[in-house]
């Protein structure tokens, strides 16, 4: 079955619901839940589940003991844990051996590794929450192949949450679709609900195939884009492992353009994106701020940038949104940037609710970030990088989680900036926005570095 709706209709509750993961003594409910005749936690031990964030059930420090964590914890025979560790490693095609870190691993490399814990649980009821957001499209393909392979054998039920689900359709045979506030607002065959209108299903929060996201991009030929920040021969080795993530890499970000950074899971991306926006400094080269980025440290390396300096110049967003939220409401989050970039307190107020009308986040800004379903907390993630108005954007993923009425708003807000003189680098596997969106692309290819 795939499970499909808007951004914060409660896709991701509903599966923790059906694994057993809501205490019902705190939560309020309505109505009767039962997975195979019973109450979800007394059939746990039949449910596996796939979290929207791999990393957040993602325990030890090796890749091997990771997945047997889950069977020790089923008391599986001691005897049977590691063949079963090997099989569902071999399952996924996780590229490295049981003695990986899992600190050493990629977003895509994390995501095939928590999918093997829960494949080595051998459920009977599977649930995943968007798998293959941070896959790129062979790493999506194969994780794919593999749920194919375990619904033939017919004694698991699959319930799938997905976005993009033209890819996904060959292995489903129900599609419903729900709203936070209506329930079920339909329920059939695929085929049957896809002949709907494409802009009725999107209304819906569903990517429809042949959906056409009609965004008027506009490429003005305004201001000169000038250099922001140079990157030579750029490097990262992890201290702790010693595995290098990025080898010598030369690129330079500018304003008034966009630059796509792609490439395969595990060759680096998501860290040159920290290198670039100085978050971490390089094991060897240089990336240095140009005198259109910081008058006063033209030529300085931005990772000798303090954070006042730093945000207001670059605002980055991290592929997992949660390791950038630190407030107890979504408009005091919005607050943090500007009050640390020394903006007056009414100013940031304003600065926030302007960001919380932008984002159409407005209804929950009072929420705790944590609360919010995985698209919200993206465009939240967005919103926190926009508010201290920097001249260059870093975004990691930022389509990830979204519907399309939040991918259109997102690629029509980014595509402004870019007209407005901002600079942007995004890393993403979402091939139709880099077609919208990206001046020049950069590819990395892993350890024969980038392309």
């Amino acid at each position: 079955m795939l499970l499909v709706g808007r951004s914060g209709s409660g896709k991701s509750t509903l599966l923790a619901a059906l694994a057993g993961l809501l205490d019902p003594s705190v939560t309020e409910t309505e109505g009767e839940l039962l997975v195979g005749g019973r109450p979800p936690r007394e059939a746990s031990g039949s449910t596996g589940l796939l979290f929207q964030d791999p990393e957040s059930q993602i325990v030890m420090g090796r890749a091997g003991d990771d997945v047997a964590f889950g069977l020790e914890n089923r008391c599986v025979q001691t005897s049977e844990i590691p063949g079963r560790v090997r099989e569902a490693l071999d399952a996924v095609e996780f590229p490295y051996g049981p003695e990986r870190s899992t600190s050493a691993l990629s977003g895509g490399e994390r995501q095939r590794l928590a999918l093997a814990g829960t494949l080595a649980l051998r459920p009977r009821l599977l649930l995943l929450d968007e798998p293959t957001a941070n896959l790129d499209p062979m790493g999506a393909d194969r994780l794919r192949s593999v749920l194919g392979r375990v619904l033939e054998g017919g004694e698991t039920t699959l319930v799938l949450v997905e976005h993009r689900i033209e890819q996904s359709l060959a292995l489903v045979g129900r599609l419903v679709a729900i709203d936070g506030r209506a329930g079920v607002v339909a329920d059939g065959p695929p085929s049957e609900i896809l002949a709907a209108d494409p802009a009725r299903l999107a209304e819906r929060g569903i990517w429809s195939p042949g959906f056409s996201a009609a965004v008027a991009i506009t490429r003005s030929d305004g201001e000169t884009p000038a250099a922001l920040v140079h990157a030579d021969g750029a490097s990262f080795r992890y201290p702790a492992s010693g595995v290098d993530a990025v080898n010598a890499t030369d690129v330079v970000l500018r304003s008034s353009e966009a630059l796509a950074i792609t490439g395969p899971n595990g060759s680096g991306k998501s860290t040159l994106a920290l290198l670039l926006g100085g978050l971490i400094a390089p094991s060897a080269g240089f990336v240095r701020a140009t005198d259109a980025l910081a008058p006063d440290r033209a030529g300085t390396s931005l990772a000798s940038f303090g954070a006042r300096d730093l945000v207001r110049r670059i605002g980055s967003v991290f592929q997992d949104p949660e390791h950038q939220l630190l407030a107890g409401t979504v408009r005091r989050e919005l607050m943090i940037g500007p009050r640390r970039a020394g903006m007056a307190e009414a100013a940031a107020l304003a600065r926030a609710n302007e960001l919380l009308e932008r984002m159409s986040l407005s209804h929950l800004a009072e929420a705790n970030p944590f609360t919010l379903s995985g698209g919200e907390k993206r465009r939240l993630s967005v919103a926190t990088a926009l508010a201290t108005a920097p001249r260059l954007l870093i975004l990691d993923e930022p389509t990830f989680g979204q519907d399309p009425r939040g991918w259109i708003e997102l690629l029509g807000l980014l595509s402004s900036l870019r007209e407005d003189g901002h600079g942007l680098c995004v890393v993403t596997h979402d091939e139709p926005f880099v077609d919208a969106i990206a001046d020049r692309r950069l590819l990395m290819a892993g350890s024969a570095g980038s392309a």
